[in-house]
């Protein structure tokens, strides 16, 4: 049955902000709850976690707000002898504590004038509360999350969500989301970025949880780049030609430009590779915001992503200044993401590239965490909401046959990233499940759900009704219960 166990007080104040309520209404209840109600039944051969992580704000913002300047809040679904459990609570980040005890907010959002915020922070301009809000690993039984612009790496306990503290071997520029976990090795590979030359670091922490390699990578000036990639003997970093104009964050406005003269950028080095066997690779301007995998073939990298047709778009259509603008750049449908590879030759210097599924308004996929470091043949995408920063259905994409099945969640349904679940004694490569949490503005609710990957348009194979109507969110992961254990 759903225990209230702790309501946090907010101070947000009435607001038409469209990522401030609807699907985005924050949540300030931290629930334990079980014997949940189920449609369909749950799995029993699926043992492990769930967890997604949420921008969720408490305080009345400083000035403009965006989706990625909440607090970070996760939600947590454990599965087990088909059975589930379900706890969301806040990340208890320094900034977290530090505006609980003020009862306001301390920093402005990264759309607002740095000299507006009441205390140094984190990011381009040092001015940004480090919510650790955008992405989540399992690694070593303990739950990692991590903000986009570079903060500390937080810990979290797996079974109670209880806040850990930092881990100990960030470094002092911080750590970017999307740090890259190698399953066999136990190798976790991280980047950061920053304003302040050389602009990028790469590095490399052991299985035993100790920093063993940390280099700076030299970039022109300041970028935005996002993600990174690995394979079993490489790491891939990016420098897109995205980056913020400097004029514009002087006069408080944070206005990235995307310069289409320029082209897209790739740094392959080795895993513990020195600054200088840092090997770049050119190709056609884009931006990109996620990868799905990266593997090895003779002499050539191949990396997978969602190259963007419209990195820098129209204002949308459907909303008024200044939201029409600044919001365009979460929006699938504006940006025009689909799934795309690039080869990189080791030994000529040569890339290639090509399009290699016709589905756009794409992204935040996931693959069989199995196929990792090695080619897979299929991709489960996020589906984008036209107009919106918000997923309403889901796309498998065989990449053998170069077809696309999507099945969208419903009227009013909107989801989160869906990892694959692999099926215990699985056969196939796709031989398993889809899970993910789907808010419901229907019937306001929330609930989890779990498909089988192999019959996506069959709907759900369960619906796990949770205690509250829960915030849309992004990142998410999955851990079995080997995982958990380490």
């Amino acid at each position: 049955m759903p225990h209230l166990v702790n309501r946090i007080e907010a101070t947000l104040q009435p607001t038409d902000n469209p990522y401030l309520t609807g699907a985005w209404t924050p949540n300030f209840d931290e629930y334990d709850a079980d014997d949940m109600e189920v449609i369909g039944t749950i799995p029993a051969d699926i043992e492990g976690i769930y967890v997604r992580n949420t921008e969720n704000p408490v305080h009345e913002p400083i000035g403009r707000y965006h989706p990625f300047d909440g607090d970070g809040m996760l939600h947590m679904m454990r599965f087990s002898s088909g059975k589930a459990e379900y706890k969301n609570r806040f990340i208890r980040t320094k900034g977290f504590e530090a505006e609980a005890e003020a009862g306001e907010a301390l920093w402005a959002g990264f759309t607002v004038h740095p000299k507006k915020s009441k205390q140094p922070g984190c990011g381009i301009g040092s001015h940004m509360r480090d919510s650790s809000s955008t992405d989540v690993l399992v690694r070593n039984g303990k739950i990692l999350s991590t903000f986009w612009q570079c903060g500390d790496g937080y810990l979290l306990d797996a079974e109670s969500l209880d806040t850990l503290g930092i881990e100990e071997w960030t470094p002092v520029e911080g750590l970017s989301a999307h740090p890259k976990l190698d399953g066999n090795t136990g190798e976790l590979m991280f980047f950061n970025y920053g304003d302040k030359a050389p602009h990028m670091h790469y590095g490399v922490v052991g299985p035993d949880n100790q920093l063993k390699h940390y280099v700076p990578i030299e970039l022109p000036d300041t970028r935005l780049p996002h993600d990174m990639a690995i394979s079993p003997n490489y790491s891939i970093l990016n420098d897109f030609p995205m980056f913020p104009i400097p004029e514009a964050l002087e006069n408080g406005y944070f206005i990235p430009q995307f310069d289409t003269t320029k082209k897209a950028r790739f740094a392959v080095i080795p895993r513990y590779g020195a600054s200088e066997d840092v090997m770049w690779f050119e190709a056609d301007p884009t931006y990109v915001l996620h990868w799905t995998n990266c593997w090895e073939e003779g002499d050539e990298l191949v990396l997978e992503g969602y190259h963007q047709k419209s990195p820098m778009p129209a204002p949308l259509a459907n909303m008024e200044p200044p939201h029409s603008l600044l919001y365009a750049n979460i929006d699938l449908h504006s940006l025009r993401p689909h799934l795309h590879r690039w080869r990189f030759n080791l030994k000529t210097g040569a890339t290639t590239e090509q399009r290699v599924c016709a589905e756009e308004h794409v992204e935040f996929g996931n693959i069989n965490p199995e196929y990792y470091g090695r080619e897979h043949r299929y991709v489960y995408s996020a589906h984008g909401e036209k107009g919106w920063f918000l997923f309403n259905g889901l796309v498998k994409h065989d990449l053998k046959t170069g077809t696309a099945t999507k099945v969208l969640f419903g009227e009013g349904r909107f989801g989160s990233e869906a990892p694959f679940i692999p099926r215990k004694g699985a056969t196939a490569e796709d031989d398993g499940y889809i899970v993910s949490f789907v808010t419901d503005m229907v019937q306001d609710r929330s609930e989890c759900v779990i498909f089988d990957a192999q019959n996506l348009e069959q709907g759900p194979v369960c619906q796990i009704i949770l205690p509250h109507r829960i915030s849309s969110g992004t990142h998410a992961t999955w851990a079995g219960a080997e995982e958990l254990a380490a």
